[in-house]
């Protein structure tokens, strides 16, 4: 079997996507935001207007089933790992989308198989046909009589 040279190359580029995708690790979707809020209390520090607000309040939002879900993630090891995560769904992402345009590279780049166009033949005509009407040979019973 011979190979074009830009199809070795592109094989070896899938390989090493293949790999990377191995490492990839956890991963999750959605977005880390932070925010600072008012609590709204008239005798709160908060209510001042040079006064920041109180937070910051981590917020991982996702959707699931359709809709946009927003959880409370708390500061230090768990605000870690959910960035860790998002960062990782977004290398996947990436990753896949490389991915499905070298193996489309590739599907372009490898010529037919002769032996595939022979079996795809083979395929469209069933066996037994000769091109001519098919049927018993034999007629089929008469009716009886309507009641």
């Amino acid at each position: 079997m011979t190979f074009d040279p830009d199809l070795a190359q592109l094989e070896a580029q899938r390989a090493q996507l293949h790999a990377e995708l191995a490492e990839v690790g956890d991963f999750r979707p959605g977005s880390l935001s932070t925010s600072m809020r008012r609590c709204g209390k008239a005798n709160c520090a908060c209510a001042d207007l040079t006064h920041p607000g109180h937070g910051p309040q981590h917020l991982l939002t996702k959707k699931v089933a359709g809709k946009t879900v927003t959880v409370r993630v708390k500061p230090g090891p768990e605000l870690a790992k959910a960035s860790t995560e998002i960062a990782n769904y977004h290398r996947f992402r990436q990753l896949v989308g490389e991915l499905v345009s070298v193996n489309e590279a590739i599907c372009a780049a490898r010529p037919p198989s002769p032996l595939a166009a022979g079996a795809s033949d083979a395929q469209d005509a069933p066996a037994g046909t000769t091109g001519q009407k098919g049927g018993s040979s034999t007629r089929s019973g008469t009716r009886s009589p309507p009641r």
